[in-house]
Order: structure tokens, then C-alpha cells, then sequence
């Protein structure tokens, strides 16, 4: 045999490799493939290949086992089983660049599914070398690693703390002052990932700096970067009074207000958000945001979208509405309360609802005033529709009784009032006609509307408990009442009889 033909069986056993490789790779694109390829034992067949002689074959090789172990936790798992996490982890800091981003894809892959596979890359001494690769000529090789990075950090604040530990922090605040977007977009993600678990994270990427450059990407016109900068600042400012003040000391305000009128639902949903996390902290931040036109931004934001991205919005005018009668009243001057009383009846979620029921019932709860404003939007009716509907969850219905319990406890607009007599429960029905004893011992007006209307007669055929809150409130409104009338309703008499009867009651009325 010639020296030709003893080559020609490495080059064709080469090719073989090169082949099986890139074809498993391919075929891991496909999900119906993964079982299949999992039943062969792929994934022993692929270990050996990380350590070919040949470059393109491992680079190939690690791809390969990224998709698959992307696909779910069991394959992750049996990357972790296989040990050739600490091959990957080996090859990351000797190989090159086109290797690197697929051994990081690889660690992103087993990371983030689970924080007991992501600990197992930390344990395995992963988080130094996707550390190092941070500061790698090739942003591709920058990219990868900080997506990995982030994977780890987002499950818990032990994971999270380890990321910080092994110095990534720094690097990444200087990834996304890099010129590459893609390259912004994974850093700002991985360091809103780290910032949300605890204040003192948050604490550590703003000692790094980070939140004036976030801030400064706020009006970058692409959209996926947008969100990722809004995602960071929110999970920053939403831990304490000092995160989110130096959030607005950046200068976010008023330039954040334009990204609730962005094209990308996602930009909106977070813009709405960092404002709702900057928004409950104090009433002082809350006049901040009003000042800047903010509760008029996030209404008309409210206005011009559907489901999940109104939530954050809703929810920011029920915490400002929290804070004081005055800001309350900052959300009733800028029509806040029609919006809301729009996605309680529009919305299909039952928690978008819970959150617009108990904005409004903060806004409510402050003075008659207050009260009347979301009276009249003749939501009250709505709240006990949803409180009393059997198919309403236990938090929408929570939710509800407790806004209307706010709103009624201050509402002396009968008007809005008097529906509620017909169809209230016992324990909703009490806080309707204790108002009713409030006012109308000192309104003559009202007095006489009472009768003509039937709410007097309604109250007449209301069974209360002897000696209950709800028969004294009961006894205070007959009292203000000749007994002939309370009589006269209190009979059963022939449609025409009662009408007569009535009518001379009512000319006699004072």
C-alpha cells in the first residue's frame, strides 16, 4: 500500500467526521429531530469531537451540542453528566474566536434552564473564563459571553452575586459602550439580569457607572436595545428611594416620556415600567414624574394599547393616586379614571382587571371629591359586576370589593349610589347605604329624589340582622322620613294605590 493511499484513509475518515458534525448540527435545528438524535446517543458521540485535531470539527462539534442541549433541560443535563463542561470551559481560554462563541453558546445553553445546571457551570469554573473572554478583540467573542454571563445571573441572587464575584460587572458596563448594537443589547441584558435580584447588585452595577450610559441609550433608535436599557434602569430603580433617584438624576425625565409613544409594544411595556418603579417609592418622585407630564404620557400610553402592555402603565397611576389627594387628583385631571374604567371593561385578563380596580380605588379613597370622579364613569357597577361574577379569580375579586369598599366609604354621590341598592351582597350593600345615612339627613333634595326613584322602598325591602350595623344605617334613613311614608312603603298595596298614596307623601315632604 502506498504512502498515497494510507493518507487518502485519514483524509476520508476526516471527511466522515466533518460530515457527521455538520449534518447533527443541521439536523439539531429541527425539534422534531431531537428525540431522535437524543435515542442514538449523540451526545457521547459528540464529546470526543470537541477534542479533534481538526478546528472546524470541534467549533462544529460544540454547536452542535449547544442546540441540543438549548432544546431542553434533560439534553443540559446530559452535558453536565457527560463532563464535558470542563472541556468546553478548557478549549474557551486556548482556542479561537470562532471556537469561543460556540463553547459560550454551549454554557448559555446548559445555563438557562434551570439554576441548578447554571450552578454546575460555576462550579466547573466557568464564570472566570466568560469573564476574560469579555475583553476579547472580537465582539462576536464579547457578545457570547455576556449572554451566557446573564443566563447565570437571571435565576437567583447566589448566582447572580457569583457573576459580580468573578468581575464581570465592570467589563460589562464597558461592553455596552461599545460601538457594535448587538453587542450593547446582550451587556445591557445581562446587567439588568444581575440588578433585579437584590439592592446591593443593583447597587454594585451603579457603582460601575452603568446608569449614565444606560441613560444615554434611551433614545437609540433601535428598538431591541431600547428595551434592554429601560429592562436595566427598571430592575435598578425598582429596589430603593436612592436607586431610583439616581435613575432620575441621570436625566431620564423627560426623554423616557417619548418612549411610551414608540412603535415597539416592548419599549412601551418597559418605558411604563421604569416609570412605575421610580413612581412608588414617594410622593415627591411621583410629583417629579407628574411635573414632567408623565401621568398624561402613560394614559395616552394606556389609550393606544392592548393586554399586558397596559399593566405597568395602570399600575403606575394607582401608586402615584396612593401617595396623596393632590397627585390623585393630578390622574382625575388627566383623565386617568375613563382610561381605567375603559380596561376594566375591556380587558380580558382577569389580573389586568385586578390592577385597574385597585388603581381606581386608590384614586377613590381620599375625599367625596375623589369619590364622585370615579362614581360618575359609572364604573361602581362594573367593580360589583366583576366582585360578584363566579368566574372571576380570588385576586380580581379581592380587588374589586376592596375598591369599591375605598371608593364607597367616601362617595356621597347618591346618583351613582343607587343602582348598587338592586344588586349589591350583604357586605357591599352596608357601605352603600351608610352613605346614604350620611347624606340624607342633610339634604332635602336628595331626600325627595330617594322616594321618587324607588331607593327608599328599596331600602324598606332590605332584610338586615336586628340591632347590625346595616339596620342602624337603615333606622337613620327612615328617620328622616315622615312615618306615613315609611308606612306606605313598607305595605303591599295594588300599583296604583301605591302611586297615589305616594304622590301625596312626597307634596308633603320637607
Amino acid at each position: 500500500m502506498s504512502q498515497r493511499q494510507v493518507l487518502q484513509v485519514f483524509e476520508q475518515y476526516q471527511k466522515a467526521r466533518t460530515q457527521f458534525v455538520q449534518t447533527v448540527a443541521e439536523l439539531a435545528t429541527r425539534p422534531q429531530n431531537i428525540e431522535t438524535l437524543q435515542n442514538a446517543g449523540v451526545m457521547s458521540l459528540l464529546r470526543p469531537l470537541l477534542l479533534d485535531v481538526v478546528p472546524t470539527i470541534q467549533q462544529t462539534a460544540a454547536l452542535a451540542l449547544g442546540r441540543l442541549a438549548n432544546y431542553n433541560d434533560d439534553l443540559a443535563e446530559a452535558v453536565v453528566k457527560g463532563d464535558i463542561l470542563p472541556q468546553l470551559v478548557y478549549s474557551l481560554a486556548e482556542q479561537n474566536r470562532f471556537y469561543k462563541k460556540a463553547a459560550a453558546f454551549v454554557l448559555r445553553a446548559v445555563g438557562k434552564h434551570s439554576p441548578q445546571l447554571a450552578q454546575a457551570i460555576v462550579d466547573c469554573g466557568a464564570l472566570d473564563t466568560l469573564v476574560i473572554c469579555l475583553e476579547d478583540f472580537d465582539p462576536g467573542v464579547k457578545e457570547a459571553a455576556a449572554w451566557a454571563l446573564g443566563y447565570i445571573a437571571r435565576h437567583n441572587a447566589e448566582l447572580s452575586q457569583a457573576v459580580v464575584d468573578a468581575g464581570a460587572v465592570p467589563l460589562l458596563v464597558l461592553c455596552i459602550q461599545e460601538p457594535e448594537i448587538a453587542l450593547k443589547r446582550i451587556a445591557a441584558s445581562a446587567l439588568s439580569d444581575i440588578s433585579k435580584h437584590s439592592p446591593e447588585l443593583a447597587q454594585t452595577v451603579v457603582d460601575a457607572g452603568a446608569i449614565a450610559h444606560l441613560a444615554q441609550m434611551i433614545l437609540n433608535p433601535d428598538a431591541k436595545l431600547k428595551r434592554q436599557v429601560l429592562s436595566a434602569l427598571s430592575q435598578i430603580a425598582k429596589h430603593s428611594v436612592d436607586l431610583a433617584e439616581m435613575g432620575v438624576e441621570a436625566e431620564i425625565f423627560p426623554v423616557v416620556l417619548t418612549c411610551l409613544k414608540d412603535s415597539d409594544e416592548y419599549v412601551k411595556k418597559n418605558a411604563a415600567t421604569l416609570i412605575r418603579e421610580i413612581a412608588k417609592h414617594t410622593p415627591e418622585l411621583s410629583q417629579l414624574i407628574v411635573n414632567a407630564g408623565g401621568v398624561a404620557a402613560v394614559i395616552d400610553c394606556i389609550g393606544n394599547c392592548k393586554g399586558n402592555v397596559r399593566l405597568p402603565g395602570i399600575m403606575m397611576l394607582g401608586y402615584v393616586a396612593a401617595h396623596s389627594e393632590n397627585l390623585a387628583m393630578a390622574v382625575i385631571i388627566s383623565k386617568g379614571v375613563p382610561q381605567l374604567s375603559i380596561c376594566l371593561s375591556e380587558e380580558r385578563e382577569d389580573h389586568i382587571k385586578a390592577a385597574a380596580a385597585w388603581a381606581l380605588g386608590q384614586i377613590g379613597r381620599h375625599t367625596p371629591e375623589h369619590a364622585r370622579a370615579v362614581a360618575v364613569t359609572n364604573v361602581l357597577p362594573l367593580l360589583l359586576s366583576l366582585y360578584m361574577e363566579t368566574e372571576s379569580s380570588e385576586d380580581l375579586q379581592v380587588k374589586t370589593k376592596k375598591a369599591l369598599k375605598n371608593i364607597l366609604q367616601k362617595c356621597t354621590y347618591l346618583p351613582a349610589l343607587e343602582p348598587l341598592l338592586h344588586d349589591a351582597p350583604p357586605n357591599i350593600l352596608k357601605h352603600v347605604v351608610g352613605q346614604f345615612s350620611k347624606v340624607l339627613p342633610h339634604d332635602s333634595k336628595a331626600r325627595r329624589l330617594f322616594v321618587t326613584t324607588g331607593g327608599l322602598k328599596k331600602v324598606q325591602e332590605i332584610k338586615a340582622e336586628p340591632g347590625s350595623l346595616l339596620q342602624e344605617y337603615i333606622n337613620t334613613i327612615n328617620n328622616c322620613y315622615p312615618e306615613e311614608i315609611v308606612r306606605i312603603l313598607c305595605k303591599r298595596r295594588t300599583e296604583a294605590e301605591f302611586c297615589c298614596c305616594l304622590l301625596k307623601a312626597v307634596l308633603n315632604l320637607g
